[in-house]
């Protein structure tokens, strides 16, 4: 197992977040208790853990609106998770308690591994007129299917909200955004409530293609039991909005299984800590490489995006002229010890049958 950090976030970012403003940090109120549903099952090889989230249109409709702007924009860092909610789930149980300097790292990294003595340096961004051929961290200014098929998504853990990003993806039911695990449940700990997906999510919080809330939720056993970073994967079965399902509003990327190790790929997300805002698509584009300490069989790629961009999709063969193209990961953690290295699990059998699941909720 892997001591590794879920790069969740929520603006507003870190600044601020020391002294008074942590200990002010207030969480949204718990909405009222009700039945949920959790079962685990079989396919093939592949233990699934579903989880029923908004069932009717009344939960739906009381989901979408608990995300009030001042909600959005007051979410906090997952990294603050467990000083909030406790010692309970997925980062007291890889790391333990940690003190307040690993948790406001600037690459909102929190291991059990050294961090680096010195400051990180602050990178400069900015929007490029064309995508470079090679980039750690860079605003897409491009346009195309990807800046309206990839979105942030909002969530609330332990009575706490967080963001998230995700994309939708080619599904039989129209439904299906794939994100990180760590995005729809919190390891072995409890599940994302309030979860809301909000496609091509603007600069000034704009929403130009609604929000969806999720009705089902999927993870592999590995992840449900014991966080395992290699089955960091979670896929959610949206409701419609206005009727629409989201795939027919925004359009979809293709997702492949067992694609061959390496290559190019362009990472997408929405960092929220600093040096970015959780206000722009970011986007990385470099050549895959294994995970150096052995720990996971995920891969890696130059990218500086920070906490916020957990869930983000990994293309290959992506074309950037159309902004369409294959996802085959997604932006999962970084070690410590190296900020500019984003790692995201190898899509395989596991991921392939918890999307044949999802496609048909």
């Amino acid at each position: 197992m892997t001591l590794s950090t879920p790069l969740l976030a929520a603006a507003p970012l870190l600044a601020g977040l020391m002294g008074p403003a942590l200990v002010g940090a207030v969480p949204g109120p718990r909405q009222a208790e009700r039945p949920v549903t959790t079962s685990v099952h079989t396919a093939g090889r592949t233990e699934i853990v579903e989880h029923v989230a908004a069932r009717t249109t009344a939960e739906q409709r009381r989901v979408l609106d608990y995300w009030t702007p001042r909600r959005m924009a007051e979410a906090l860092p997952i990294s603050l998770l467990d000083i909030v909610i406790g010692e309970k789930g997925l980062l007291s149980e890889l790391t333990g308690r940690v003190g307040l300097r690993t948790v406001l790292d600037p690459a909102g990294v929190r291991t059990a591994l050294p961090l680096a003595a010195s400051k990180l340096p602050v990178p400069r961004h900015h929007a490029a007129s064309a995508p470079k051929t090679s980039t750690i961290g860079s605003r897409w200014a491009t346009g195309g299917a990807v800046a309206r098929t990839t979105g942030r998504v909002f969530m609330t853990v332990g009575g706490v909200d967080f963001v998230c990003s995700a994309s939708t993806v080619k599904s039989a039911n129209r439904d299906v955004v794939v994100t990180a695990g760590h995005c729809v449940k919190d390891g072995a700990g409890e599940w994302a409530a309030n979860w809301t997906f909000v496609p091509g999510y603007g600069t000034r919080g704009e929403q130009p293609h609604g929000r969806y809330a999720a009705r089902r939720m999927f993870v592999a056993g590995p992840w449900s039991r014991d966080a395992n970073d290699d089955y960091d994967v979670g896929m959610v079965a949206l409701a419609t909005s206005g009727g629409k399902h989201v795939a027919d509003v925004v359009g979809t990327q293709e997702i492949a299984f067992n694609a061959p190790r390496g290559g190019q790929a362009f990472g997408f997300g929405y960092p929220a800590d600093p040096p970015y805002n959780g206000d722009h698509l970011v986007y990385c584009r470099g050549r895959l490489t294994d995970d150096p300490h052995g720990e996971t069989r995920d891969q890696g790629l130059g990218c500086d995006m920070t906490a916020g961009s957990s869930g983000g999709p990994w293309m290959t063969t992506f074309d950037a002229t159309t902004g369409k193209g294959t996802i085959t990961s997604l932006s999962s953690f970084k070690y410590s010890d190296d900020p500019r290295t984003m790692y995201g699990p190898y899509l395989g059998d596991a991921a392939k049958t918890l999307f044949s699941t999802a496609e048909r909720a």
